[in-house]
């Protein structure tokens, strides 16, 4: 086999794609092909992941709100479902967001009873 000699460039090269996968495991780590390979499985996870963030978090803000609204007491009705909740908040115009109202259900409820008391349905 002949001999190569790697110039500067694809030294360059090398130490760039090394340098991002420091911490992989195994051979993803050290040979070069392989971290190669796992830069661009990660690449494609991370892009994926992040839109995957977004409704993971959307999911969250609905679980709390849903449990505001149970620990809340509505006298002989019981609990009001979220979905009634959100549309007298849309029929109210009022204009605050799932994350803002998870928000003030977790750290303030003195507040999210406020706006259940602006629906009219506490």
């Amino acid at each position: 086999m002949t001999r190569v000699k790697k110039a500067i460039n694809a030294l360059k090269t090398r130490r760039n794609i090394l340098r991002k996968v420091k911490g992989y495991r195994f051979g993803r780590s050290k040979k070069e092909r392989q971290a190669q390979e796992a830069i661009f499985h990660a690449g494609s996870y991370a892009f994926a992941h992040r839109r995957d963030k977004k409704n993971d978090f959307r999911k969250l803000w609905n679980v709390k709100i849903n449990a505001a609204l149970s620990s809340t007491s509505l006298g002989t009705s019981g609990k009001m479902p979220y979905s009634k909740f959100i549309g007298a908040l849309k029929k109210k115009n009022i204009a605050l967001d799932r994350k803002i109202l998870a928000g003030l259900a977790e750290h303030s409820p003195e507040s999210f009873k406020r706006i259940l008391a602006q629906t009219k349905l506490i």
